[in-house]
């Protein structure tokens, strides 16, 4: 080989790299190498965790693997795919190409939500969150906002029926450039259910049986989806038993069979039920539970007024405070019952119009007032400790835990019940006698003074009405005298009777401590008051001394004055 020949050979292959260099050079220059701009790539390897892709750049790109990543994790290209990746830079501080593929598939997403809004068609997304003024919806990546009065044809409170669900929306807004997009469901709904609404508005008639989704739940109700149309499922006609929760009975997202109570057409308000679908528990209720009947119930709920039993599904009874202990009337029904406890109960009365029933938990226990009347008759002794001192008596404690009372005019035969009660105190151990016993009313009559005999009664077995009787004065003012006849024992005499001659002040005949003689005239049985004259025993003393002068004859020495005098010298 000639020398001109080995040049001609040295300089070809530099000419060739010079002419590709020209070429690639050309080609770099015909694509868009703006930032965010879209290219295909070919992926020549795969690393742990890197991806490698050539993109016919200056240099190959290296992308995070997870940007290749399935939801699941699993990887979803594999070396010769080719894939769509966006250009961050060309070469950057350290010759590197920096490409990304995530911001491709967005970039792709918002150019097919561009054509999706420009031709006003639907698309497809999830709601992912609540956000405030409403909810946050994913598009492929892509964060929408659908603003609450948009969810659906009323506003919805809790989306969590609809959550997870591949829904359909219309884009009402789109800027990409900031990166807004707000979406609308109600529009959908809103076509879609255009032709259900007039059929279903046809079917809903008073009792017909529809199926819904429950949307939404409040304190009060639960609101259904009826395809079109929501309707208000009430608290009250979810089931016959208490329901204190919508919660307990339905959940968002349940799809049900219901039935319709009312429907406004005007308003457009359908009232839903689902206790409806079944029998009502209270037909024949008292036919099934007549008055007296014992059976185990459930304690539902316990009030200020007492608890409530379930006897039976959708059937509540009433067991009101006064009929849950047969001697504390004012029983705090939490302290005796608590929620989810079986009881027994009695049923007392039923009223199957208003939907009530009485029901009884002391009724099925021994009645300590009838206990009590079985084992003690009237004049029978009981001992206990005073319970409570009242104005009207004193409450004494008995077996069973009941209480007996001793009334004021029950205490002393000689003292005042006002007076004699003050020498009482709580806790103290009493006797006393069984005067009377009301189960019924559930009462008891003691007295204390009947453990002893009444010395009113003794002295009147003893001094008859118009006897003679003698005794002290007690006190004395000008109107009359109180005479002490007896312990207990008292009898007035008024001035005028005091003696024969006219008296207008008993003071200057008698003074406390003089010992009388009288006669008993009068009695006052209620006041236990004797009403005495010593002038009515000297009239009966005048008249017996001149029936004796009668008797004796007027032919003996003996005259009448005789007679006076030796009475009175007898009386002195």
């Amino acid at each position: 080989m000639n020398a001109n020949a080995a040049q001609i050979l040295q300089e070809e292959p530099s000419a060739m790299t010079e002419s590709f260099a020209e070429l690639f050079e050309q080609s770099i220059a015909e694509k868009d190498l703006r930032p965010g701009a879209i290219v295909m790539g070919k992926i020549v390897d795969i690393r742990d965790d890197v991806v490698v892709v050539n993109a016919g750049l200056k240099s190959e790109g290296i992308l995070p693997i997870h940007q290749f990543r399935k939801p699941d994790g699993e990887l979803e290209v594999e070396v010769g795919d080719e894939v769509e990746v966006a250009l961050d830079t060309v070469e950057d501080g350290f010759g590197e190409t920096r490409l990304s593929r995530e911001k491709a598939k967005r970039a792709r997403v918002w150019t097919k939500l561009e054509q999706s809004y420009e031709g006003e068609d639907n698309v497809i997304g999830q709601i992912s969150g609540k956000v405030k003024g409403g909810f946050t919806v994913n598009i492929d990546g892509i964060r929408a906002f659908l603003p609450g009065s948009l969810v659906d044809v009323r506003p919805v409170r809790d989306p969590a029926y609809l959550e997870g669900k591949d829904l359909e929306f219309k884009i009402i807004k789109l800027d990409r450039r900031r990166n807004n997009l707000v979406v609308s469901r109600r529009a959908v709904v809103e076509h879609e259910y255009a032709a259900e609404r007039e059929d279903l508005i046809e079917r809903l008639t008073e009792g017909a049986v529809v199926k819904g989704v429950v949307k939404n739940l409040t304190d009060y109700g639960a609101f259904l989806d009826l395809g079109g149309i929501d309707g208000l499922l009430h608290i009250t006609d979810m089931a016959w038993k208490r329901v204190r929760h919508p919660s307990e009975v339905v959940e968002v997202g349940d799809e049900l069979e219901v039935r319709v109570l009312r429907f406004d057409r005007e308003r457009m308000r359908v009232s839903l039920g689902l206790k409806q679908l079944g029998d009502d528990p209270w037909e024949d209720i008292d036919r099934r539970y007549p008055p007296t009947s014992r059976l185990f119930g459930k304690v539902t709920n316990i009030t200020d007024y007492g608890c409530f039993v379930e006897i039976e599904d959708g059937v509540e009874g009433l067991v009101h405070v006064s009929e849950m202990d047969w001697t504390n009337k004012n029983v705090n029904p939490a302290k005796v019952v608590h929620v989810g406890q079986e009881v027994e109960v009695m049923v007392l009365d039923v009223d199957e119009e208003r939907r009530r029933i009485s029901l009884g938990m002391k009724q099925c226990t021994p009645n300590p007032w009838e206990a009590f009347a079985a084992t003690h008759n009237k004049g029978d002794k009981v001992a206990g400790a005073i319970k409570s001192i009242t104005d009207f008596g004193i409450f004494i404690g008995l077996e069973g835990g009941i209480d007996g009372l001793v009334h004021l005019s029950d205490i002393s035969w000689m003292t005042p019940g006002e007076d004699a009660i003050r020498n009482y105190r709580k806790g103290e151990e009493v006797e006393a006698t069984v005067l009377a016993v009301d189960p019924e009313r559930e009462r008891i009559s003691l007295g204390i003074k009947q453990l002893e005999q009444d010395p009113f009664a003794t002295f009147m077995a003893e001094h008859p009405r118009g006897s003679i009787v003698n005794g002290t004065v007690k006190s004395v003012d000008p109107k009359g005298a109180v005479v002490e006849l007896a312990d207990g024992v008292d009898g007035y005499i008024k001035a005028s009777d005091l003696a024969k001659e006219r008296v207008d002040d008993a003071t200057k005949v008698v003074s406390e401590g003089d010992q009388i003689e009288a006669k008993f005239v009068a009695l006052d049985r209620k006041s236990r008051n004797l009403t005495l004259s010593i002038r009515a025993k000297d009239d009966d003393e005048l008249a017996d001394a001149v029936d004796q002068y009668k008797r004796s004859g007027s032919g003996g020495s003996t005259t009448l004055g005789d007679l006076l005098k030796e009475q009175l010298e007898n009386k002195d």
